[in-house]
């Protein structure tokens, strides 16, 4: 599979998708052969890169955002393909944040995005998401000299 640029990449996500237009939130990865981000090869450009969606906005000509967070992920998951290299589906885990953290630690990944299961999606109210960081996340060290040029 060759690179994938910004255009190429929306094209085929929208491509894929399971809806006649639809507003995902999510983001860009690039995944290495076990599923694992690689956060180097996505700030050099190093591609393929996959859209892992989190949330959705709007599907079909509808506002969504006022639904709740389980609600909005069902018609996330069936905007999604199952089977696509392009777009993920970014799952939930209900009542068990604390051993998903401690698992995400353990497998040296970036951290979990803790958000209530009831809520709706509101700018104005945010920050109602809390992104809960690994502090031992080996990819995070020496990061900011990605961005000095």
């Amino acid at each position: 599979m060759g690179h994938r640029r910004g255009t190429d990449l929306r094209s085929e996500i929208a491509l894929e998708a399971n809806a006649n237009d639809a507003v995902l939130d999510g983001e860009i990865v690039k995944l290495d052969g076990s599923g694992r981000t690689i956060f180097i090869d996505l700030m050099k450009r190093r591609g393929p890169f996959a859209f892992v969606a989190f949330d959705v906005l709007g599907a079909n000509g509808r506002d969504v955002r006022k639904i709740p967070l389980l609600e909005r992920k069902k018609i996330l998951r069936a905007i999604v393909p199952r089977r696509s290299t392009v777009t993920l589906y970014a799952d939930h885990v209900r009542r068990r944040g604390r051993d998903l953290f401690a698992e995400v630690c353990r497998q040296d990944l970036e951290g979990i995005v803790a958000k209530r299961a009831d809520g709706v999606y509101d700018v104005a109210a945010l920050p109602a998401w809390l992104k809960i960081k690994n502090p031992d996340y080996s990819q995070a060290r020496d990061r900011h000299e990605l961005f000095e040029r």
